[in-house]
């Protein structure tokens, strides 16, 4: 690894790891936010996250899924509106407790999930093709274990997209 200045860092230089890092983490929101932008409606990267959620957990009352996003129920419902009334998600009645709802995606909500997902992931390997195989070994071997240290579960070959951004669910006590 190599400073911009054409140096090499220490051999344990935390500062040169946590701004390669930090680096990378912005190269992957922006591939996340182009992905995001290639949908013709206008979602914003919270509603996206309330799809996703959706998408991996299947249908869900209101309170579990502000939970799973991390905001309040009231911010929760008014994206759930904006969802439904964008054709993404649909509401129902609880049929386990008629006072509560259920929100699902939708076939429409379900297609968009899976364009942007596929369009993160094609740029991504786009990306990793321009390295050669020993780089990219090697930033396997990084990543897992920067992957392992932060919590973060393993990406399965077959997983639509678990989780993503990093939002992994703090109830889950496999994490």
């Amino acid at each position: 690894m190599q400073e911009h200045e054409g140096t090499e860092p220490a051999v344990d230089d935390i500062e040169a790891v946590t701004r390669a890092v930090v680096t990378a983490s912005r190269l992957l929101v922006a591939v996340s936010a182009r992905s995001l932008a290639t949908v013709e409606e206008s979602i914003t990267l919270p509603q996206f996250r309330m799809l996703v959620v959706l998408s991996t957990h299947g249908p869900s009352k209101l309170v579990a899924l502000a939970e799973h996003l991390g905001v309040q129920p009231s911010t929760a419902m008014r994206m759930v509106d904006r969802l439904i009334a964008a054709g993404l998600v649909s509401r129902r009645t609880n049929p386990e407790n008629r006072r509560e709802t259920v929100q699902s995606l939708t076939s429409e909500g379900d297609r968009v999930v899976r364009h942007v997902t596929t369009r993160r992931r094609d740029e991504i390997t786009g990306i990793l093709r321009r390295l050669d195989p020993s780089q990219r070994n090697a930033l396997v071997d990084a990543l897992t274990a920067f992957n392992s240290a932060g919590q973060e579960p393993p990406y399965g070959a077959g997983d639509v997209d678990p989780l993503p951004l990093g939002w992994s669910d703090p109830s889950d006590e496999t994490r």
